[in-house]
């Protein structure tokens, strides 16, 4: 039996008997009115009568993050959606099937659950929802017990399971594959998904306007042993039906020579064309949307982002990615967390400010910080200012939250030791 459950029972107004139950309840609740489900499920009507729609009509709209300025909203059609699923459920991306159980860690306010839900049960996929449970030890928990096959969350989620894990038995072996993005997933934090779990972490890139997929970061065939990291530590190639180029600040397009940097454009037919309510022309440019990402393409077609347009760091006339910056530095055994920022300097305009979260236990300095990276990146960005803090500040979706930490630095919030 199942009733609507209230601490005084003469207040319930509806009960309904699961099954071959009697009128006892009614005795508890003389107001309530006795329904039967089985009468229930039968009064209703088998199926449901599918609308006449027109392919580009709105389906559905979600907003941008804005971890580099407001967040913007961004409607997908029924026919971008439909696209999109094709190529989610592709075999050169997910190859989501029947079989598969997804663990949608990933909200739906995130650009639809990038996807999955819409992927998902168009190929009778099953789906297994964490809610508010996104701490490690509850989704270990849950990811143990129901086994999911397929899992897609930002990279935050999977560093705190990795830290979670460490010093326990935790079974992840039900992945055949965990997608991952939101912001660059680090080398080391795949190499160690690999090797602890036999779990392979699959980079992915997009954005709320292009509903999210981007591109996909697979091994190309064969490339083998230090050189297949290499392409899985990249952006990645575009999936088919969609088109990436660079160009630089004159808006001329940029060879994929590995080398030419410049802010990477996309189009395609899931990729939005304007955003909802508001005129940003500056967004796009001769049909193509502008990313705000700068980076390169190799000869390949593997984009790399070296940093957002609004993040990068410009000292002394030169640029630091604060992206790469800080995926070397969480490379480090005793770091959990770390976020690079450009901050003033009145010799360098610019300098990077390393914000590090410590994992429990470390008491690393920042002179073991300077020496971890002394032969792993240039000279000249190496940080001269540290500050250690509980956490990095995160969106909603996750994401570091570099505007917070500007503004704290600003406002002298943060405690910075000098190098």
């Amino acid at each position: 039996m199942l009733a609507k459950v209230a601490k005084d029972m003469e207040t319930v107004e509806h009960i309904i008997v699961v099954g071959n139950g009697d009128d006892a309840p009614l005795r508890e609740a003389p107001r309530a009115t006795l329904h039967r489900y089985d009468e229930l499920l039968a009064s209703e009507s088998r199926g449901i009568e599918w609308p006449v729609l027109d392919e580009r009509a709105p389906a559905s709209m979600a907003y941008t993050s804005g971890t580099t300025g407001d967040p913007k909203g961004v409607v997908y059609s029924h026919r971008s959606t439909v696209l999109h699923s094709y190529a989610l459920t592709s075999g050169a991306v997910a190859g989501l099937n029947e079989n598969d159980m997804v663990l949608t860690v990933v909200p739906m306010f995130h650009a639809n659950c990038w996807g999955l839900p819409y992927a998902g049960w168009w190929v009778g996929t099953d789906f297994l929802q964490p809610t508010r449970f996104l701490q490690p030890e509850p989704l270990v928990a849950m990811i143990e017990r129901h086994r999911p096959t397929l899992a897609g969350a930002v990279p935050s989620i999977w560093t705190g399971v990795l830290n979670y894990g460490e010093g326990k038995d935790i079974d992840l072996s039900s992945f055949r594959l965990v997608i991952c993005g939101g912001s660059a997933v680090p080398e080391s934090l795949m190499r160690a998904f690999d090797e602890r779990y036999g779990v392979t972490i699959l980079q992915l890139w997009g954005m709320t306007e292009t509903s999210p997929l981007g591109s996909v970061a697979p091994v190309p065939r064969g490339v083998e042993g230090e050189e297949a990291w290499r392409y899985r530590s990249r952006t990645g190639r575009p999936v088919a039906g969609i088109e990436l180029r660079i160009v630089d600040d004159a808006g001329r397009t940029l060879p994929w020579d590995g080398e030419s940097v410049g802010e990477i454009e996309v189009r395609g037919p899931w990729v939005t064309g304007s955003y909802y309510g508001v005129d940003d022309a500056e967004k796009f440019h001769d049909g193509w949307l502008r990313t705000g990402d700068v980076g390169f393409i190799d000869e390949r077609g593997y984009s790399q982002i070296t940093d957002r347009a609004k993040d990068v760091i410009k000292s002394g006339g030169e640029w630091i990615s604060s992206v790469e910056l800080e995926n070397t530095i969480i490379a480090h055994p005793e770091v959990a967390e770390a976020a690079v920022v450009g901050i003033p300097d009145d010799k360098w305009d610019e300098r990077p400010l390393a914000c590090i979260v410590r994992k429990e236990g470390s008491t690393i300095t920042p002179e073991d910080l300077r020496a971890y990276l002394e032969d792993k990146v240039a000279k000249w960005w190496l940080p001269e200012r540290w500050t250690f803090i509980e956490e990095i500040p995160k969106t909603s979706v996750g994401k570091f939250d570099k505007k917070v930490l500007r503004a704290q630095h600003a406002a002298n919030q943060l405690t910075v030791i000098h190098t």
